[in-house]
């Protein structure tokens, strides 16, 4: 209303698409749909995609990438100059950033070879196309819980095949479906698992603490928000700020999670592997894991 007094606008009702973003509401169940089925039409289409084979994981275990991988001969170069990876890679970014989690550690691991990808690269990305193709019509779903900033966070260790570097993955949920999650190679080279996990973590309490802070400035009374982590070493190493001889490398901007536990701003919990949706943005899953993380996710 006081838009409308200040602007010159008209009302055309609820939104029901908004950026390739479809909306779907039933006020009954007091649920709410977001999906992007006909955006990934279109990419399909785009890329002569729409009838392949689908798959049942954007990136199976087996599935490693690496700058071996890459055209050496000028020939090989010529051939893959010929392919639109860039192009593909950014569509299918696109739905990774609004509506889709479930791709996103895929998507971060062919986007490391924009600058000269080779054909497993391009198989790969075909492959999250593919993924896509037996999965358009899969959304988030909001409703399903209470409204609690609840977050999970996980590392892979020196998964990364070029420069051994460990991938950070984290997703928040709010009202049963994700709001926000990232998977990204770490700036620094872990030395254990603790340390990747322990740097995961205190990325992801930095997210933790700007969406409650959000929620509250929407007028949204929310609890404490909960991190949960898999690591009882990272918890353990997080709430216990003593000297460590083992971890004193560690860069100190890694230790804000300490501050932010010691007054009581978040919560760190530990929830166990098997639960903890983050998995699917750290590494490459089997099918029946992948799809358990996926529901977990609010994601179906």
């Amino acid at each position: 209303s006081k838009l409308n007094a200040t602007f010159d606008m008209k009302d055309l009702g609820e939104a029901s698409h908004i950026l390739g973003m479809r909306i779907v509401r039933n006020r009954d169940k007091k649920v709410l749909f977001l999906s992007q089925s006909a955006y990934i039409d279109k990419v399909l289409k785009r890329f002569n995609m729409e009838k392949g084979k689908a798959l049942s994981a954007p990136l199976l275990p087996h599935v490693k990438l690496s700058l071996n991988d890459c055209p050496k001969s000028d020939a090989e170069k010529a051939e893959m100059a010929k392919v639109p990876y860039s192009f593909a890679v950014g569509s299918i970014m696109y739905a990774m950033i609004c509506t889709r989690p479930d791709i996103a550690y895929a998507v971060g691991v062919v986007s490391r070879y924009m600058s000269n990808p080779g054909k497993k690269h391009w198989e790969a990305v075909k492959g999250i196309m593919r993924y896509l193709n037996g999965t358009r019509d899969v959304c988030i779903c909001f409703g399903s819980k209470g409204t609690c900033v609840e977050g999970y966070t996980d590392a892979d260790y020196a998964g990364d095949m070029d420069k051994r570097r460990s991938t950070s993955g984290y997703i928040f949920m709010f009202t049963g479906g994700a709001v926000s999650w990232r998977s990204r190679l770490q700036d620094c080279t872990s030395m254990s698992t603790t340390e990747a996990e322990y740097i995961a973590a205190s990325e992801a309490c930095k997210e933790a603490i700007w969406l409650a802070r959000l929620v509250r400035d929407l007028g949204i009374t929310v609890e404490m928000p909960t991190l949960h982590c898999d690591s009882q070493s990272a918890i353990m190493l997080a709430k216990n700020p003593v000297f460590h001889a083992k971890t004193k490398h560690i860069d100190v901007k890694y230790h804000f999670i300490r501050d932010m536990l010691e007054d009581k701003l978040m919560e760190l919990v530990k929830v166990h592997t098997d639960d903890n949706p983050a998995d699917l943005l750290t590494k490459g899953l089997p099918a029946a894991r992948f799809a358990h993380c996926r529901a977990l996710m609010g994601v179906g």
